[in-house]
């Protein structure tokens, strides 16, 4: 006898069936979209394998969980670069520059015409006439320690026959010089450097110097006073910066036996001038300045004269308000 299993489903349950299986169907295939999706999104754990020298296995090394890291170690500290200049070494602010033979003294005036004037005396139909009316004659030059004792001190005692003044102005230390020199029976030529534009704001406290389209007359003007004291054959400008003209008259060997240094009065610019000035200056000459004695103190000339006694083993010798480096 066949079982139950084996009769025919009767025509009024097929419908039923159907209705049922649908739904479920549809069920199933979205589990399986879900389960298969999730499944591929899975985040995978991360290995870590060792480079194939350091590797004991093929096997891939699972890393351990962020907290079980060690902490880093400190950073390393930053290297120090140490510079190879010793602070109490001198020598390299030492200058070894050396500047060409020296010409004669009697031939330093006629070598700068030519080579900066092209051959014609500065002092020539002057005045030009656009200055002419501008330009003041006076009996005393306006200076600052322009007739201090030290000069006559040191011309006595050099009895220069070339004298280069770093810093001028309207000419007052330089005639004063001069005349000393004319009264002691020397044959001495001066040569003034400076580029005769003064410093910004300077006309507040000489507003008589004349201006033109903005160009202070400066250089007029002391062409102008060394006319009036009748010391044009003595006393030479030279119209330029200090820097480039100590710098030339080392390359033209032109020396000095007496250097005035008076021009710029912060640090870098004395220490400069003094250096290059010290550079032209003759065995058994002399090399001074003023100014050594002012509210900067140790911040300004004072400081640049001290450190080049300092560096060239020189003696300071302090004469008012001047300091002179006698040879030594």
């Amino acid at each position: 006898m066949k079982t139950d299993h084996n009769r025919r489903l009767s025509p009024s349950l097929k419908p039923n069936i159907v209705k049922t299986a649908k739904p479920a169907a549809y069920f199933i295939l979205l589990m399986l979209t879900y389960a298969l999706g999730y499944i591929s999104h899975r985040p995978s754990h991360t290995t870590l394998t060792t480079p194939s020298s350091l590797s004991l296995s093929s096997s891939p090394l699972l890393l351990p969980p962020p907290s079980s890291f060690p902490p880093p170690p400190p950073p390393s500290p930053i290297p120090t670069i140490r510079s190879s200049i010793d602070a109490s070494e001198l020598n390299p602010f030492r200058v070894t520059t050396r500047c060409a033979d020296p010409v004669p003294p009697e031939t330093v005036r006629r070598t700068l015409v030519d080579r900066l004037f092209n051959g014609t005396s500065p002092y020539e139909n002057f005045p030009p006439p656009h200055a002419a009316a501008k330009l003041h004659r006076t009996s005393r030059v306006k200076g600052w320690g322009s007739y201090g004792a030290v000069f006559e001190n040191v011309i006595r005692r050099v009895r220069p026959k070339t004298i280069v003044e770093v810093g001028t102005f309207l000419g007052a230390s330089a005639i004063h010089m001069a005349e000393l020199t004319w009264q002691l029976g020397l044959e001495t030529q001066i040569l003034c450097v400076d580029d005769f534009r003064g410093w910004a704001g300077f006309r507040d406290r000489f507003s008589k110097i004349p201006i033109e389209n903005g160009d202070v007359l400066l250089y007029y003007q002391f062409l102008q006073n060394v006319i009036t004291f009748n010391h044009t054959e003595m006393v030479l400008p030279i119209p330029f910066s200090s820097g480039s003209t100590l710098m030339l008259l080392c390359e033209w060997g032109v020396t000095a036996d007496l250097i005035e240094i008076d021009a710029g009065h912060d640090f870098l610019s004395a220490w400069a001038d003094i250096n290059r000035g010290f550079r032209i200056l003759r065995p058994g000459g002399v090399i001074f300045g003023h100014d050594y004695f002012t509210a900067a103190d140790n911040r300004g000339v004072r400081r640049a004269v001290d450190l080049f006694a300092k560096v060239n083993n020189l003696k300071i010798t302090v004469d008012g308000q001047h300091w002179v480096i006698y040879p030594s």
